[in-house]
């Protein structure tokens, strides 16, 4: 194993055969988005546009009596105004929405109320306008009657018995049957492994308690925005940031009663997404004005209508059990969660039950999972959905646990460590992982070795993500000047273009700067699934590999002509063509290129993938931190990210989302929360009073990339855009013990809450 040292940051690593990938290029689209030259969604314009505005409930729960839009239509410059009666009526279905599915009645009630609003900032109707501050005025003019009801924001108080209902036709699905029994709980799913109770009659030290999140946002720089543009012809073109333009496509088509065939969908740079940009939000209502108006419309939504009017991720109640034998091993785990939806039923506690004891091996353990809707906005995903609310959990509960044996932590989490083989509790069995690699190189690093600084504490934790493969595809075309044009469907948020783009340079033996990526609009590719789940350098880079492979084939071959020989005797390396058997047969693919069109023509690689080689990433933070017993305020002092990347197709790239992944974890675990008053609105709703942590709230995080090649990918990738933020926030509060000797059990760990604690 090799160690090399790029200023805090390091690469332990098994793989040095390559010769493009694991190495650091400039990102194709750097200079452009430094210069400003890159268009996001906001800045996109159009001969003829018009401005968009949404009016939004003020209210939490309430009946739509009635909605009058004739003063706001009479208004000079409105050319539309559009409510949830604009949509056309079809029959339901349970739709695909990248790492989520829906109902599409739900999706529908989501982008404009009919009957209900569910959370104050539901949609209700949209304005069409010459300029935005006529819509502005005309929202004032639409008049809504409502009746008033009572609202439910937790999910205790939405469980309870006589709870208000805000769904009257949903029923419980009570372990995979309906239950008939109307209520907020709209799903109840079990997850058994073993037999849980003779685990903890096993058990000689156990356990035991209750830990509370609550709502917090993704916190993009850019909000949501689209355009639309519904053509005299019949074809609705949209322009907008979205993590999925196909999902945009799909979704639309389902919404509007149209062939996606007819929609066509180009993503613009995206302005940060992290989960909350996968669903859409004001791309059917503007497309709706944009059909009533004929001209183009474009809605971009306000930082306060973003808070209120998109999916956060949710609140969540947690109580975990976990029982050992006095040398350590685990004989037994229970957890049992509730997660907030929001408005409509799909949180992701499904995706929390795969990851709350995935980097363990436990013999015996059970998973109680409840989806509850709740008088918020539909929860969307935020980086790695789930699974940071289950680790801040069932994390300090290992950590409470190897106190009471009198273990080192790491040690207490090496000898239950999930391996090769190791079943989950929620069912799949793991191929090649790197849970054990990342303890180790935890337990090894100098900053875990190192003496702590007087009066500060230290916590460790770790977190998985299991990631997704699905749809993607690619094709490459070569030029004649040996270069190569890449086109692919995943939009772009971390630097997926030159991931990618390495992956094609790689097998064609050329340089990452030799091939040029685009993410081109849905007309263009073949169907890609979302920028989600980090899949997107693990399969669209694997659709590139096969396209590459595919180029490198018909290269081959080509030269093979020219020189009339045998393709087999040919070969290509570093981005020449050569005889096996005659030394004076070489071509270069700039010399190659140059005779494409006297040849037979361009040569030009595809490949469409669905891959199912996915391999789970783990990731470890130790964490020192001090607190100022007099406000409460707590700063982090020392950082260590540690995580599994299978192989860091660019290394500066898989630190960045390392990095990134853990500030937002320090910022979900000391200061971010939605916080509501009596009314069910939120207070806080700017980026004054949201706190997310600058630059001057957080330490150096230094990260160590382990590779523990992952079997399922050419290359040996795994995705590494989730899992990084699943360990801060139980690390964070480990350290709060160890400095305290308080047990913090809710989030955020606030000066407040600090000062509330030790108090009690």
């Amino acid at each position: 194993m090799t160690t090399k040292d790029y200023d805090r940051n390091v690469v332990l690593s098994t793989q040095n055969d390559f010769k493009v990938v694991g190495t650091r290029p400039v990102r194709h689209d750097g200079v452009d988005k430094v210069t400003g030259r890159a268009i996001y969604g906001a800045d996109y314009d159009a001969s003829g546009l018009l401005h968009g505005k949404i009016l939004r409930s003020p209210h939490a729960h309430a009946k739509i009596l009635s909605i009058d839009t004739s003063k706001a239509e009479a208004l000079d410059g409105v050319q539309a105004v559009v409510t949830a009666a604009d949509f056309p009526e079809t029959a339901d279905k349970t739709m695909e929405l990248g790492e989520d599915e829906t109902k599409l009645r739900d999706l529908r009630g989501n982008i404009l109320a009919k009957d209900k609003v569910l959370y104050v900032g539901h949609a209700i109707a949209g304005v069409a306008a010459s300029n935005p501050h006529v819509a502005e005025e005309a929202l004032s003019l639409i008049e809504i009657k409502y009746e008033v009801l009572p609202s439910v924001m937790t999910t205790d108080e939405a469980m309870a018995d006589g709870a208000p209902i805000l769904h009257e036709d949903q029923t419980t699905e009570e372990l995979g049957n309906d239950s008939g029994i109307v209520s907020n709980v709209a799903k109840h799913f079990q997850h058994i492994k073993g037999d849980v109770a003779e685990g903890f009659k096993q058990a000689e030290v156990i356990v035991e308690r209750e830990y509370n999140t609550v709502t917090v946002h993704q916190g993009y720089i850019a909000p949501h925005n689209g355009t639309a543009f519904w053509s005299a012809d019949g074809r609705l073109h949209i322009w907008c940031e979205t993590q999925g333009s196909f999902v945009v496509r799909d979704s639309l088509a389902d919404l509007l009663d149209i062939p996606v065939s007819m929609i066509r969908v180009t993503p613009t740079e995206i302005g940060g997404g992290f989960g909350g940009k996968i669903p859409i939000y004001v791309e059917p209502v503007a497309a709706l004005l944009s059909k009533k108006t004929g001209t183009p419309v474009k809605i971009v939504m306000s930082r306060k209508e973003t808070f209120e009017g998109s999916g956060p991720t949710p609140g969540s109640k947690i109580k975990i059990k976990v029982g050992a034998t006095s040398d350590g091993k685990i004989t037994a785990a229970h957890a049992w969660m509730a997660m907030e939806a929001g408005a409509y039923a799909g949180s992701p506690v499904g995706a929390a039950a795969q990851c709350v004891f995935a980097a363990y091996d436990l013999e015996n353990g059970l998973i109680d999972g409840f989806d509850v809707v709740v008088n918020k906005p539909k929860t969307a995903a935020y980086r790695a959905p789930g699974s940071p609310n289950a680790a801040f959990g069932f994390e300090q509960a290992l950590n409470e646990l190897a106190e009471k044996l009198g273990m080192d932590p790491i040690d207490l989490r090496l000898k239950n460590v999930a391996t090769e083989g190791t079943r989950r509790v929620d069912g799949p069995v793991f191929q090649r992982i790197g849970a054990k690699e990342v303890l180790e190189a935890m337990r090894e690093h100098p900053h875990y070795q190192s003496e702590k600084k007087s009066g500060s504490g230290r916590g460790v934790a770790i977190g998985f993500w299991f990631n997704i493969g699905f749809d993607s595809a690619c094709n490459i075309a070569l030029n004649k000047d040996g270069t190569v044009n890449l086109t692919e469907g995943s939009t772009d948020i971390g630097g997926s273009r030159t991931s990618i783009a390495m992956q094609a340079a790689e097998v064609l033996g050329i340089s990452a700067e030799d091939v040029r990526p685009s993410v081109v609009d849905t007309d263009t590719v073949g169907f890609t699934a979302v920028t989600g789940g980090s899949r997107t350098t693990f399969a669209t880079g694997w659709a590139a590999y096969e396209a590459a492979q595919d180029v490198k084939k018909q290269c081959i071959e080509r030269a093979a002509s020219i020189w009339d020989v045998n393709a087999e005797n040919l070969q290509m390396e570093d981005g020449v063509i050569s005889s096996k058997s005659d030394s004076e047969l070489k071509m270069t693919l700039k010399e190659l290129g140059a005779q494409l069109s006297d040849t037979g023509g361009g040569i030009t690689g595809r490949a469409s993938v669905k891959p199912r080689g996915v391999g789970g990433s783990f990731c470890g933070n130790i964490v020192d931190l001090s607190i100022d017993e007099e406000t409460g305020k707590i700063t982090i002092e020392r950082f260590t990210a540690i995580q599994d990347a299978g192989k860091a197709i660019h290394p500066s790239y898989v630190e960045g989302q390392m990095q990134g992944g853990s500030a937002q974890g320090i910022g979900w675990a000391l200061n971010e929360e939605y916080f509501m008053n009596d009314e069910g609105r939120m207070t806080n709703s700017s980026l004054l009073d949201y706190r997310m942590p600058t630059a001057l709230d957080l330490p150096m995080i230094d990260t160590v990339i382990v590779e523990v090649a992952n079997p399922g990918h050419p290359f040996g990738v795994r995705g590494v855009g989730e899992a990084n933020i699943v360990p801060p926030t139980p690390a964070i509060a480990n350290a709060v013990y160890d400095s305290s000797g308080n047990r913090i059990t809710q989030l955020p760990m606030s000066p407040v809450a600090i000062l509330e604690a030790f108090k009690s």
